[in-house]
């Protein structure tokens, strides 16, 4: 079994449609992906609402703190913003450290139209993200 942290400041957004994306590409009975924060917050409606358009429920996910599972032995650690890589704890695991700072949607300022184009935008990245890196690493 491999185990896939995906880690963010939040837990809110980019970690939990990361998450979301990875679990639907990959086995459940041979990848546990996880995700967490550095200072957690309730996930985000918009990144829900995202993701359930492209047929994807977050809707029952958690926000966790990444200090619940430093007993967990980690395959990959992936962060997907640069505060939380720099705020990481040192996980004592092999796990291989990927990073991408992915933008954050709910920072964006603007019209409703302007903020649904940012979730949309980083959603279409994250997928991405998540595609290659199944395809590379599991």
């Amino acid at each position: 079994m491999k185990n896939v942290l995906v880690l963010c400041t939040g837990n809110s957004c980019r970690s939990q449609m990361a998450q979301g994306y990875l679990e639907s590409l990959t086995d459940k009975s041979k990848v546990k992906i996880y995700s967490a924060g550095t200072n957690n917050q309730p996930i985000n409606q918009r990144a829900i609402d995202i993701m359930k358009e492209d047929d994807i429920d977050i809707s029952n996910n958690t926000s966790n703190n990444v200090n619940e599972y430093l007993d967990v032995d980690f395959d990959f650690v992936i962060t997907v913003c640069d505060n939380a890589k720099e705020n990481c704890p040192i996980f004592p695991s092999k796990a291989v450290k990927i990073h991408y700072d992915f933008p954050d949607p709910a920072a964006t300022e603007g019209s409703e139209d302007e903020i649904y184009f940012q979730f949309l935008t980083v959603r279409e990245m994250i997928k991405m993200f998540c595609e290659d890196f199944v395809e590379e690493n599991l």
